[in-house]
């Protein structure tokens, strides 16, 4: 049995593959994973409403994985989901570059995006491509 922050074997694999440089998409239960994803291993948790949520994923993998960078999707309106405070936190300060919808779904398809994770999460605007960074 495992002894680690995380227990799901996709996930683990996939991150064991990655490098520097490398991304991972942690998506809310709307986005459009399976189109707007590319090549990156598919991972579905979301099991019902709200579980698990986006926020839950974020603070696993920050405990397997150093993230040097994070990227959002914006509102069209341009205004900071309450999310985004939630973000900023779990990741110690790291400033969210922004993006508008259609940008982050084309760097959300880049070869970089190494593992995409579906979830439960119900907030809107809920989605975060992070960086791997270094060891």
């Amino acid at each position: 049995m495992l002894k680690t922050a995380c227990i799901n074997p996709l996930i683990i694999e996939t991150l064991s593959y990655c490098g520097h440089g490398d991304k991972v998409l942690i998506a809310d239960g709307n986005y459009p994973l399976d189109s707007r994803s590319g090549s990156a291993k598919k991972v579905y948790l979301g099991i019902t409403d709200g579980i698990p949520e986006v926020t839950q994923v974020l603070r696993v993998l920050k405990q397997i994985i150093n993230i040097e960078k994070a990227e959002v999707m914006l509102p069209e309106d341009e205004h900071k989901p309450p999310i985004f405070k939630e973000f900023t936190e779990i990741l110690d300060g790291i400033e969210l570059n922004g993006l508008r919808r259609f940008n982050f779904y084309d760097a959300c398809c880049e070869p970089s995006v190494r593992l995409a994770i579906s979830t439960g999460e119900k907030r809107t605007y809920a989605n975060i491509l992070v960086t791997v960074g270094v060891a």
